[in-house]
């Protein structure tokens, strides 16, 4: 299944929408249908092997993944090892030379039900390999709390982490969904979307030339 998944975003990156302005220092970004996502690798207790699926937008401005299995919870019958689940996704992206791109808005969706005595917390670190910049955001519950709950990681443009200047970068994200109990009689679940039982999260890309410090 991934890779039908891998050749139909390639396909949807081959007839991309024309050439755009770059939110960062008003030039043109590269042409999308010339940038490759060669692979997307994942693995962790929230998102065990076949439970990820992805999508990738026709102008790479975004892309969606879907997680089936991303679920955290506790209770008086639950075991510990439920309370903390995390997945860390790694894209091997190949760019235009001259080009550096950042993940700058994230949006995580899912539910939460926790009763009082209940923490729970989602953790996102973002960074590329063979860069030292990391940036991370943390979104609370605190029970009592039920419902639908949208997370979105929005960075200045002071603080976005850039890929490697050149022609390829991994870009890696680790998250993890945790709930903790005060009251080891309390119960609380912090999961996906309430109607399909998947967690979906977006990513927003953009763009500079190297060298370039917008």
């Amino acid at each position: 299944m991934k890779s039908s998944l891998s050749l139909l975003a390639l396909a949807a990156l081959a007839v991309a929408s024309p050439i755009q302005q770059d939110p960062v220092d008003d030039v043109p970004v590269p042409d999308p249908s010339k940038v490759q996502f060669r692979s997307v690798n994942y693995g962790g207790t929230g998102c065990p092997s076949g439970t990820v699926d992805y999508n990738i937008a026709a102008d790479a401005s975004t892309v969606t993944i879907i997680f089936d299995s991303y679920v955290a919870s506790v209770g008086p019958d639950v075991a510990v090892s439920e309370q903390r689940k995390n997945c860390l996704l790694h894209f091997d992206l190949l760019y235009p030379g001259g080009y550096q791109f950042s993940v700058f808005e994230a949006d995580y969706r899912g539910y939460a039900s926790i009763e009082s005595g209940v923490t729970g917390e989602i953790k996102s670190t973002y960074y590329f390999s063979g860069q030292s910049a990391q940036q991370s955001s943390t979104t609370q519950f605190i029970g009592p709390w039920a419902g639908d709950y949208v997370k979105n990681d929005k960075a200045s443009q002071e603080s976005l982490v850039w890929s490697p200047c050149g022609s390829e970068g991994l870009l890696n994200i680790n998250s993890q969904v945790r709930l903790q109990q005060r009251d080891k009689k309390a119960s609380g679940l912090l999961t996906t979307d309430t109607i399909d039982a998947k967690f979906v999260q977006e990513l927003a890309i953009t763009w500079r030339k190297c060298g370039s410090k917008a």
